[in-house]
């Protein structure tokens, strides 16, 4: 699609007059009709509030000229939903959600993050040495660990993650092993919902946001698992079984 295909589009599914959106993108109507007409484009600061307003990248109101890569981990990002968010709420093109979470880059450790992607890599297609070779050649590549001095922040993310991994275990949950690692997890896929006694279910979590998290199987009970997730702001705990199945909230604690 182009760009004016693509603001139409978004104007009418948000419901906006180009009356509406020239206010809040601080334009004149007329502005906004010779966008939808295809005689002009808007400018830079003007498609950074367009992008924001609407929650698409950039990339996407100009028609997808460009294949966005993650800079910290290489992955493709194919669609607007992985794709990080700045601490104001606006677009990060260079990175996915789980690498640079509302302004802060999630991980310090490239070995760490190769682990990480290389569970998730190896199939039928693809063995863990052919798959950590890979990421072990494509990472230093990448803008993000090319100008790590610059980019990260002293450590005191990864301090953040070694608390809370403490906290954690002090919480000494019966059948739970020790936590070793915690991983940037988005909201939408780790957001469970947890029966009340009322017999209504509650999920506390954003699925846009990004968190801490891990999965440990249970020492005591076959087929259980317990989910970690957690925060500047709070620690839970749950339990589930396959696939998230009769899951039990255990410990929500704020800090």
């Amino acid at each position: 699609m182009q760009t004016k295909d693509i603001i139409l589009k978004l104007r009418t599914e948000n419901g906006l007059s180009q009356d509406e959106l020239a206010a809040k993108m601080m334009v004149t109507r007329q502005a906004v009709s010779r966008w939808e007409n295809g005689e002009t484009v808007p400018n830079i600061d003007t498609l950074k509030l367009m992008s924001k307003e609407f929650d698409v990248s950039i990339n996407t109101l100009l028609g997808e000229p460009r294949k966005l890569v993650c800079q910290c981990c290489g992955m493709p990002l194919e669609n607007d939903d992985i794709i990080s968010h700045n601490s104001d709420g606006s677009m990060n093109e260079e990175y996915c959600k789980w690498c640079f979470a509302d302004g802060t880059y999630t991980y310090s450790d490239m070995d760490n993050l190769i682990d990480v992607c290389v569970e998730h890599m190896v199939g039928e297609d693809l063995t863990e040495e052919q798959a950590r070779s890979y990421m072990k050649e494509l990472l230093p590549k990448l803008n993000y660990w090319k100008n790590f001095d610059e980019l990260n922040d002293g450590g005191a993310f990864e301090k953040l993650k070694q608390q809370l991994i403490e906290e954690i275990n002090e919480l000494q949950v019966d059948g739970m092993p020790k936590l070793e690692n915690l991983n940037a997890l988005v909201g939408q896929y780790v957001n469970l919902a947890y029966p009340l006694p009322s017999g209504k279910a509650v999920q506390f979590l954003d699925d846009a946001k990004t968190y801490l998290g891990n999965q440990l199987e249970s020492e005591k009970e076959e087929g259980r698992c317990f989910g970690v997730l957690a925060n500047v702001d709070f620690i839970m705990v749950s339990a589930y079984g396959i696939e998230g199945a009769d899951p039990e909230l255990l410990v929500y604690k704020k800090r």
